[in-house]
């Protein structure tokens, strides 16, 4: 089957244009495991308010919309004084929570890289699905590495492929640790069950060498 790259780029957010600092976050299962997800707007909008009532910084709510993918709610969050990196006394928050006609992640393992990763319930399972479905994950994803990167996405059939690119800091005097990884998401075109592969395809040693990158012995 012909392999083909994404013409068009890589996943942008639909808060990405948001002008103030702000957060995203899906709402998890009380035992924070997976995104949770219903058909049910007045669920979901319960399931918020009790997410919103827990959270270390809460706020007032603003609104609500939704699309095909999930319901989101819209929050002003207040943080105190000491938060340095806050311009503003307030910031928008938006919590969302997937639609189960769409992307369902229930016993999902949000900490393993590899295995089971939700079921797409949309149809077609198609390729453009797929692609979706791994770049919009991407960026709810957790690594320790401070320094991360999409260098690199491409569909193969009913797979679609991160290649991803970490830099670790080693001390004082060392140097870096660099990682090259692909993050593949495969589905089944029938049930619409994504398995994901996290694989490490090559590491290395460099460094910052007068403003320029050298590779290390």
């Amino acid at each position: 089957m012909c392999r083909t790259r994404r013409p068009d780029g890589f996943f942008v957010d639909e808060r990405a244009g948001t002008a103030q600092s702000y957060t995203i976050h899906h709402v998890l299962d009380p035992n924070g495991g997976w995104e949770r997800c219903t058909d049910d707007f007045e669920q979901a909008a319960a399931w918020e308010a009790a997410d919103n009532a827990e959270r270390s910084v809460s706020g007032y709510y603003v609104g609500s919309i939704e699309n095909d993918r999930y319901f989101e709610f819209v929050r002003e969050l207040s943080y105190s004084d000491d938060v340095g990196n806050i311009g503003d006394p307030t910031s928008p928050g938006f919590a969302r929570v997937f639609k189960c006609s769409h992307t369902d992640r229930e016993s999902v393992d949000r900490s393993a890289l590899s295995g089971y990763a939700g079921t797409l319930n949309l149809r077609p399972v198609d390729t453009e699905a797929v692609a979706m479905f791994a770049e919009y994950l991407w960026q709810f994803a957790f690594f320790p590495q401070r320094y991360r990167k999409v260098l690199d996405t491409w569909s193969d059939g009913d797979s679609h492929t991160l290649l991803l690119g970490f830099a670790s800091t080693q001390g004082a005097g060392q140097c870096d640790l660099i990682e090259v990884v692909e993050w593949s998401f495969t589905a089944d075109s029938g049930s619409g069950a994504i398995d994901s592969d996290f694989s490490l395809v090559r590491s290395f040693r460099a460094e910052l060498a007068d403003g320029s990158p050298r590779l290390c012995d």
